[in-house]
């Protein structure tokens, strides 16, 4: 979850405790993800204990996550509905909350974050009103980047992940070729999805928040702008295509060069060539160092005490240990922080010989990198399908390791 998300979700529990609505209450969270985890977090240190979380794959009923057991959705109709809340951080709130109702529980259910802002699906004269002043910001926003780069297409990535962002770039100049389209101006989230743009080369880059981007979108669609391309896979009304996945598996990385740019299964992605060198790679004993990366935004976290189990062993090992930190983010216990850029991270993963990170966006960005790489999978399902997170990202040459219950480390 990114920090506009989580400062949201943090302002809407606060305002739910203030209201008295979580006492006496048992509290049920609907879907296991990791924003789910992190509203898991919050209540306990608020002092709030819930007492399930309902989620639709059977593959995680009887997990636990920090003693919360994790049900089927069904399980709410044995509580007793008037003393129950369930509260969403998931993204599906709209089809998780329409499954409650289905089911017939008819209890509260409190929405802790808007993740599609202008997905709102009232009729009402304030609710139209509103969402024409936000398509109007939108086609504004519109106006003035065709004013700033005339001619280009504008490609509006609406998600703000650094593996999908580097999907993306990795097959869009085919695209480009293929539509006949000589410029492009690139819109993300956040200045961490510009960073992997610029791996790829010098293409103009406009930078949103999330509020903005969606404003940006449905401007796009209400309008009919030729002039917008939205290359993500996981938005239904442009291609559907997460549909396939019920049917099949099919990798990340194909959905994006077969499915959202319509290209030969075998066409070979572009590689990034913007990588700087980190300025106190001296600092780093070369050949004989660790990289940890255990933070991701989007992912489902691992325990603090795996991270710590694979950071002494590496130490027993002889190797330097640091941790890949950002902003507050905190270095394992028994290492040392480090923060280099986008563009640096590769070279202090190949100085230091080894990489060990939660399956994140920027394992992506290190697929090029001349070093051991390990990545770690949480043990969940990609969305509602059957495919486990490894099926789904993969990656080639790597250590690719599924953290299940029980797992221990051993270093190689």
């Amino acid at each position: 979850m990114d920090q506009l998300h989580f400062e949201e979700l943090t302002r809407n529990l606060d305002a739910l405790v203030d209201s008295g609505e979580l006492e006496d209450r048992q509290i049920c969270l609907f879907g296991h993800c990791n924003a789910t985890e992190e509203l898991a977090d919050c209540l306990l240190e608020r002092g709030y204990s819930p007492a399930a979380i309902l989620d639709n794959n059977p593959a995680k009923h009887g997990n636990t996550y920090r003693g919360i057991r994790i049900i089927p959705p069904a399980g709410i109709l044995e509580k007793d509905q008037e003393r129950t809340i369930v509260c969403i951080a998931a993204r599906a709130y709209a089809a998780m909350a329409d499954q409650l109702r289905r089911l017939g529980y008819r209890g509260t259910v409190r929405k802790l974050v808007d993740y599609n802002s202008f997905a709102d699906y009232s009729l009402s004269r304030d609710t139209v009103d509103r969402m024409r002043q936000r398509a109007e910001r939108g086609r504004e926003r519109l106006r003035r980047i065709g004013q700033d780069h005339p001619g280009c297409l504008k490609v509006l990535c609406p998600f703000a992940a650094l593996g999908d962002i580097y999907f993306m770039m990795s097959y869009l100049p085919y695209y480009l070729e293929i539509a006949g389209s000589t410029s492009c101006v690139i819109g993300v989230i956040g200045r961490a999805c510009a960073s992997v743009v610029g791996l790829f080369g010098n293409y103009p880059t406009e930078v949103f928040s999330q509020q903005e981007m969606d404003e940006t979108v449905q401007a796009a669609l209400y309008t009919g702008d030729r002039s917008v391309f939205l290359p993500h896979q996981d938005r239904p009304y442009v291609v559907n295509l997460h549909r396939a996945l019920y049917m099949r598996r099919i990798p990340l990385e194909q959905i994006y060069c077969c499915g959202v740019f319509g290209l030969p299964p075998d066409t070979e992605p572009y590689v990034p060539e913007g990588f700087t060198g980190y300025p106190e790679l001296g600092e780093i004993r070369k050949g004989n160092a660790v990289i940890l990366s255990p933070y991701a935004k989007s992912v489902t976290s691992l325990p603090d005490s795996l991270w710590e189990e694979i950071a002494e062993s590496c130490r027993r090992a002889g190797l330097q240990c640091f941790t890949n930190v950002v902003g507050d983010e905190k270095p394992v216990r028994g290492t040392a922080p480090i923060s280099p850029s986008l563009a640096e991270i590769r070279s202090v993963v190949e100085h230091a010989g080894r990489f060990i990170g939660i399956r994140s966006g920027l394992c992506d960005v290190l697929r090029t990198a001349r070093a051991e790489k390990t990545a770690l999978y949480s043990d969940y399902n990609y969305c509602d399908t059957r495919w486990k997170a490894i099926d789904m990202y993969h990656l080639e040459g790597w250590e690719n390791i599924v953290v299940k219950e029980g797992f221990q480390w051993k270093t190689g």
